[in-house]
C-alpha cells in the first residue's frame, strides 16, 4: 500500500497543490487515469502503447477546503403538502454520518489526513428508448419498473446530471480535484444502438434526439388512448391524472425535441449492466425473434393483468431466463398489436459492439480513449478491464451480467481468475501496492444468478459470497462499488484476513435520482477514510409547468419521479447510506 507521509510532508504537499491551483496551473499528475486493460496471463497489468492519458480539469482555486455547494449536504429535494400529486422545493439537508464498523474513528484525522483519490459515480441512468417494440409497458401494475410516467425525460435528466458535476469545484470532504467519472452500469434500458448513440453523446458531448420511429411525432403509450398510462397531452382521464398528475400542452413534442450535453469535463470509464447487454435487461440476448421484433412495427401496449402477473412472475422467479415464455405471449398477442414506424437503430448491441463504440474516436469526450475499454477487450471478447483512479488508487471495472438470462449477475471462472490476477499483482507493485476500488454493476447480494454462459459451457459462475470472500483476502481493497438495487446501502464486510466497504448507490431514473462523490484519504493514524457525498442533477428543485425547456424537463423528470405510481421512499437508504465518512483499518 502507498507508504504512509510524514505529517510534515503531507502539509507540504497540500501546500504545495494550493499554490499550483491557485495559478490555475494544475492538472495534477493524480489524474492520469490509463486503462491498463484486461491483463495478460502473467497477471501484470501494464500500460497499453497506445492508451493515451487522460488528465482530470483544472483543480478549482486556492485554498482547497470542504465545503457543501451542488450537494446533498446543503440541500436535498423534498415534498410540499402531504397527498396527491406533490411538488418538490428546497427541502432540508442530509448530515455526514461517521461510520465505524470497521474501524475506530481516531481524533485529529481532520489535520493529519491527506487525499489519494476522488471520482463520481453515476449508475442506472437507464436513457430510454420510451417507443422501443419490445419494452413491456403493460405489466405496470405487476411493477412500478415496466414504465415510469417521466421516463420519456431521461436524457434531459442525465445531461443535468453532467452540468453538476461540471460545476462542482471538486471533491466535497477535501476540496481536492475530482479525477474521474465511472457509471456502474444499465447505461442503457433496453440494449438498443440508439440508447446506446444516447449515453455516449450524453457523458462525451453532443446533440441527442431522443427519438425512434416517426421522426415527426411520439408513437408511444403515452399517446395510446389507454388509460393505463399518463397522457400529458391529453384530456383523457387516465389513471395518473386521477392521482393529480397534470394535463401538460406540448410535453410528448418536448420530450422528444433535440438535447444538447456539453459531455463531462473529467475523464469518464464505462462498466457494463444487465440492461446493456440483455433484451428487457433480463432475457438472454441474440435471439432472432426478438431482434426482429426490436426493430419491427408491431407494438403490444395493454395485456390481461391475469397474464401479465404470470409472466412477471416468471421473470422474478428466474424461470424465463432465454424469453421463451414471453416469445410466446408477443405471439399469442399479434392481433392486438399496434402499428409503430419501424426503425433499425432498436437493433440490440452485441458486447463487441458496446466496446468498438466506446472505442470510437466521435466519443472520445474528456477521454480515455474507450472509457476503460481496449482493442485488448475486443480481441479477448470481454468487458472488464483496470485502470488508475490516481496515482495511489487502481479502479477494477467487472462484467457480472450472466449471458445465460435473468437479471440477477454472477462472474465466469475466466473473469474471477483474471480478478485474482491483478490483485496479485498490485500487491507485488514497485514501490508498494496501491489501493484498489471494485466497481461492478450488481450488488454481493444480487449476484446469485449461476446459469452456465452458453458461450463458455464448461464455465463455471460465481456468486457474490464467493466474490466478498477474494476481495476481503487482499488488504489493499477499500471498497466495492455499485448499483442495480436503485437504492443508498453501505454494508461493511469483515473476512478473517481484511476488511472493506461496500459502496451501492441509488439509480438516476429512480426519486430520489442521485449520483455519489468517493474520495479517499490517509489519515496517518494506521486508518483510511472514505467520504461518499450524494449529488443531485443540476435542474432546479422547483418546477413550473409553462417550462418546457431542456432545464425545465429536467425539473419535470425528478418531480414526476417522485410522484410516480408504486415509486418506493425507502430507496434513499439511511442516514448511514447517504453521506458518510467510512473508517477502514488499513497498513
Amino acid at each position: 500500500m502507498p507508504r504512509t507521509r510524514t505529517v510534515a510532508t503531507a502539509a507540504a504537499s497540500i501546500d504545495r497543490r494550493a499554490l499550483l491551483a491557485a495559478t490555475g496551473a494544475v492538472a495534477l499528475s493524480a489524474g492520469i487515469g490509463h486503462t491498463l486493460g484486461p491483463g495478460a496471463d502473467s497477471g501484470n497489468a501494464a500500460p497499453l502503447g497506445r492508451t493515451a492519458v487522460a488528465r482530470s480539469r483544472q483543480a478549482p482555486a486556492a485554498p482547497l477546503a470542504p465545503y457543501k455547494g451542488g450537494t446533498t449536504l446543503l440541500t436535498v429535494a423534498a415534498p410540499r403538502g402531504s397527498s396527491g400529486y406533490r411538488r418538490l422545493g428546497d427541502g432540508p439537508a442530509w448530515r455526514r454520518v461517521v461510520r465505524g464498523d470497521l474501524a475506530a474513528a481516531k481524533a485529529g484525522r481532520e489535520e493529519r489526513r491527506t487525499a489519494l483519490a476522488a471520482f463520481v459515480q453515476f449508475t442506472d441512468l437507464h436513457l430510454v428508448d420510451v417507443q422501443h417494440p419490445l419494452r413491456y409497458e403493460y405489466l405496470r401494475a405487476q411493477t412500478a419498473s415496466a414504465w415510469r410516467p417521466h421516463e420519456s425525460l431521461s436524457v434531459a435528466g442525465a445531461v443535468s446530471l453532467v452540468e453538476r458535476v461540471n460545476a462542482l469545484r471538486g471533491a466535497p470532504a477535501t476540496g481536492g480535484p475530482l479525477h474521474c467519472v465511472v457509471t456502474t452500469g444499465d447505461n442503457t434500458d433496453n440494449n438498443s444502438r440508439a440508447e446506446l448513440d444516447w449515453y455516449l453523446k450524453v457523458m462525451s458531448g453532443g446533440r441527442i434526439t431522443p427519438n425512434t420511429g416517426d421522426p415527426r411525432r411520439y408513437e408511444g403509450v403515452q399517446a395510446s388512448g389507454l388509460p393505463l398510462y399518463w397522457h400529458p397531452d391529453d384530456a383523457l382521464r387516465d389513471a395518473d391524472k386521477s392521482l393529480g398528475f397534470p394535463r401538460l400542452h406540448g410535453f410528448l413534442d418536448a420530450a422528444i425535441r433535440e438535447v444538447n450535453s456539453p459531455g463531462l469535463a473529467l475523464p469518464w470509464y464505462s462498466t457494463v449492466g444487465n440492461h446493456d447487454a440483455l433484451p428487457g435487461g433480463c432475457w438472454a440476448p441474440r435471439d432472432p425473434y426478438l431482434t426482429d421484433f426490436a426493430v419491427g412495427g408491431k407494438k403490444l401496449m395493454s395485456l390481461d393483468e391475469t397474464r401479465g402477473a404470470a409472466l412477471w412472475k416468471a421473470v422474478k422467479k428466474g424461470r424465463d431466463p432465454k424469453g421463451v415464455r414471453f416469445k410466446e405471449l408477443l405471439e399469442s398477442e399479434a392481433r392486438r398489436m399496434r402499428s409503430v414506424t419501424p426503425d433499425a437503430s432498436r437493433a440490440p448491441f452485441t458486447p463487441a459492439e458496446y466496446v468498438r463504440a466506446h472505442l470510437d474516436p466521435a466519443h472520445r469526450g474528456a477521454g480515455p480513449v474507450g472509457h476503460g475499454y481496449t482493442e485488448e477487450n475486443l480481441a479477448a471478447d470481454t468487458q472488464y478491464y483496470s485502470f488508475r483512479v490516481s496515482d495511489d488508487v487502481l479502479g477494477i471495472s467487472l462484467d457480472s451480467t450472466d449471458p445465460a438470462g435473468h437479471y440477477e449477475g454472477s462472474l465466469g471462472t475466466r473473469q474471477l481468475r483474471w480478478l485474482e490476477r491483478e490483485l496479485a499483482a498490485n500487491e507485488r507493485r514497485a514501490g508498494g501496492p496501491s489501493y484498489v476500488v471494485v466497481f461492478s454493476h450488481h450488488t454481493s447480494r444480487t449476484m446469485r444468478n449461476l446459469r452456465q454462459d452458453p458461450s463458455r459451457p464448461a464455465e463455471a459462475r460465481h456468486g457474490g459470497d464467493e466474490i466478498v470472500s477474494l476481495l476481503g483476502r487482499h488488504r489493499s481493497v477499500l471498497a466495492w462499488v455499485n448499483g442495480h438495487s436503485h437504492k443508498n446501502a453501505i454494508t461493511p464486510h469483515r473476512t478473517a484476513h481484511g476488511s472493506f466497504w461496500e459502496v451501492s448507490t441509488a439509480s438516476h431514473i429512480d426519486f430520489p435520482q442521485l449520483a455519489r462523490v468517493v474520495e479517499l484519504t490517509d489519515n496517518h493514524d494506521g486508518t483510511v477514510s472514505l467520504f461518499t457525498t450524494l449529488i443531485e442533477s443540476a435542474a432546479p428543485h422547483r418546477t413550473d409547468f409553462a417550462d418546457l425547456s431542456q432545464t425545465g424537463l429536467a425539473a419535470l423528470y425528478r418531480e414526476l419521479s417522485f410522484n410516480a405510481p408504486g415509486a418506493k421512499p425507502a430507496l434513499g437508504g439511511e442516514a448511514g447510506d447517504r453521506n458518510t465518512e467510512l473508517i477502514l483499518r488499513k497498513g
